[in-house]
């Protein structure tokens, strides 16, 4: 997965529009000062997540005994569920809460690890997605150019969460909705893509 590649699925998979949306919703009625500290907290966490993901997550497979083309294979299926939900614009349990789960936020007062971090920001899919950018063991500088895209879409899922409701006033709900979809079909091509390259390292011809 080269730099460019790797920006991009993530950067659909964490999708900021979206989060937007929800952090809109999960906020409403708390203090500006407050929200923005969910913000930068919940943006905090969930690189710190995803980080381990990405610097340990292949020493992890292997200890488990994983073999790469079988969790691209999975993960390829998990990212094509994921851009499913998006193209139908639904919500499921692969990056949205369950219905008890929303009760639990709903009684907090900060959201900042669950559900923002977690997972709505570093979800499965997200998680997936950075096990794979590693996966491929790139050299110091690819690892590097990765490590930047990692942060670079955080910054934008960050700054998404801090002016989210100029977003979507700008957007509104049906604009949300419509990019999202745009988004599900390319990463749903990009999901299997993750299979048929999985399927060819695990069967060479």
């Amino acid at each position: 997965m080269d730099i460019l590649h790797a920006f991009t699925v993530l950067l659909i998979v964490v999708d900021p529009v979206g989060l937007a949306l929800l952090f809109v919703a999960l906020t409403y009625g708390e203090e500006p000062a407050q929200v923005r500290r969910m913000a930068f907290k919940g943006t905090a966490i969930a690189l710190a997540m995803l980080l381990v993901f990405f610097l340990f997550g292949v020493e992890l497979l292997r200890v488990l005994g994983i073999g790469l083309p079988a969790f691209r294979i999975a993960g390829g299926v998990l990212l094509f569920l994921l851009a499913i939900d998006m193209i139908f614009a639904r919500q499921s349990g692969i990056r949205a809460t369950t219905a008890q789960e929303r009760v639990e936020a709903a009684r907090k007062e900060d959201i900042s690890v669950f559900p923002l971090a977690f997972p709505l920001i570093a979800g499965p899919g997200a998680l997936t997605t950075v096990l794979l950018m590693a996966a491929g063991r790139p050299g110091p500088l690819v690892l590097m150019g990765m490590l930047a895209a990692l942060l670079g879409v955080l910054g934008l899922a960050l700054l998404s969460l801090l002016f989210a409701p100029l977003l979507v006033r700008l957007l509104g709900e049906t604009g949300t909705h419509a990019l999202s979809r745009i988004l599900g079909l390319l990463l749903a091509a990009l999901a299997v893509q993750f299979m048929l390259d999985g399927m060819q390292a695990a069967w060479p011809r």
